[in-house]
């Protein structure tokens, strides 16, 4: 292949088929469509699955799962990882988590869990708190925000 040859047989400004111009055009009475049958009418379009009435792919393959689209998306983060990533008296808000890469891509919750441990005292925000979480970083002198916007989760309780 010569660098010549790239651009051959390849145009830019390609014009459009006219079509229904006599039949010296090669493209009059019919159009291209053939004769009679669905396709030829105006206005003709099938759904992007159609495949001529036979069992579409979507409906052959087996089902499985299931995707909640209203559930929120959480983020966690342990109280390890806040150990080995931020220094004493340091305050832990969401906007901190992104910027050291603990807190990644887009979520609607920041939950912080209880995994690992906490020697530092730390000011943490987060939407959301495991009880162990809260009680090793109140334990290490740290305080704990709870952010509003969305709402915790609450478990139903039974009656006693």
């Amino acid at each position: 292949m010569n660098l010549n040859d790239v651009h051959r047989g390849i145009n830019k400004n390609k014009k459009r088929k006219r079509v229904g111009r006599g039949i010296g055009s090669g493209h009059g009475k019919t159009c291209g469509r053939g004769h009679k049958g669905q396709r030829s009418r105006a206005g003709y379009s099938t759904h992007p699955t159609f495949e001529g009435g036979q069992m579409p792919l979507v409906r052959r393959i087996p089902k499985r799962g299931f995707n909640n689209r209203w559930a929120l998306s959480v983020v966690v983060v342990n109280v390890g990882q806040l150990d080995q990533c931020f220094e004493e008296g340091a305050e832990v808000t969401p906007e901190t988590l992104k910027a050291r890469d603990l807190a990644k891509g887009r979520y609607d919750v920041l939950k912080v869990l209880g995994d690992g441990q906490l020697t530092k005292k730390l000011s943490i925000s987060a939407h959301r708190f495991s009880k162990s979480a809260q009680e090793k970083i109140e334990k290490a002198g740290g305080q704990v925000t709870v952010l509003p916007g969305k709402a915790p989760v609450v478990k139903n309780k039974q009656k006693a």
